[in-house]
């Protein structure tokens, strides 16, 4: 069985900075490291391709400065990586994104499981998994904390839900989305490392992916950001005066008159 992981290369959490005007995450800005959900993802490939040989691939779609976080993730263990890079790509939104990673898919081609972290740091959409499997056609599961099990064209799995977690049991090819509690991810090896260094990357551009010009960039996205902000954040503490019961008494008080109750 072939694994997909879908991993974003985003700036560093204390570094991402967002253009006003735009809504647009200001890039070259601060380190670019993998998205911190991402490296869940990634983490259960390798750990499916130890546990049942399947080939791991990693797919990022990015500037030409996302080859150094896919040879970090062929560190880990990854088999083969893969960068979309076109200048075509830019201003792409979530549904844009995700048509361009389907076509890479369709491209590599055998897909079985395809994983995906939970959502980025610069855009917390949690969009993109859903999507892709709409792209694919695909059966999608959200918010995995444990695969229990896995075969050529079936996976049980255990995902979040509102009253703690439900098991589930899915078709393959289809794509999840996991957690953190999925996992620990490992730190590369010294071999490792040295190994990402030779590793031939693939650069696939829109023409190689035979891409549909209407459904990337900002002409494919039909998602427009009127402003983006960091909202203003204030503090204000009350000391609560009198006995402990009458500390609750006041507390209760404040919190209905403010509507938390």
């Amino acid at each position: 069985m072939n694994v997909f992981i879908c991993m974003k290369q985003v700036p560093e959490t204390p570094s991402v900075e967002i253009q006003e005007q735009s809504g647009t995450v200001v890039r070259g800005k601060g380190k670019p490291v993998i998205n911190p959900s991402d490296l869940y993802a990634l983490e259960e490939g390798v750990r499916l391709k130890e546990a049942h040989g399947c080939r791991v691939s990693v797919i990022t779609m990015g500037p030409p400065e996302a080859e150094e976080s896919l040879r970090e993730a062929l560190a880990l263990g990854i088999d083969q990586a893969y960068l979309l890079c076109d200048s075509q790509f830019d201003g792409s939104d979530t549904l844009a994104t995700a048509y361009v990673l389907s076509r890479a898919v369709h491209k590599i081609g055998e897909p079985g499981t395809i994983i995906c972290g939970r959502q980025s740091t610069d855009g917390s959409t949690g969009q993109v998994a859903a999507q892709l499997a709409q792209w694919l056609d695909m059966p999608f599961a959200a918010l995995v904390n444990r695969i229990e099990e896995v075969s050529e064209d079936r996976i049980k799995l255990r995902r979040l839900d509102d009253e703690g977690y439900r098991t589930v049991e899915m078709s393959l090819p289809g794509v999840i989305s996991v957690v953190k509690e999925i996992n620990e991810p490992r730190l590369p090896s010294l071999r490792g490392l040295m190994q990402s260094k030779k590793a031939k990357i693939p650069v696939w551009t829109a023409a190689d992916l035979k891409v549909d010009p209407a459904r990337i960039g900002s002409k494919g996205s039909p998602t427009r950001i009127s402003s983006a902000f960091f909202p203003d954040r204030t503090r204000q503490a009350e000391l609560l005066q009198g006995a402990p019961a009458s500390q609750v008494d006041q507390l209760i008080d404040r919190l209905r008159s403010a509507g938390a109750i």
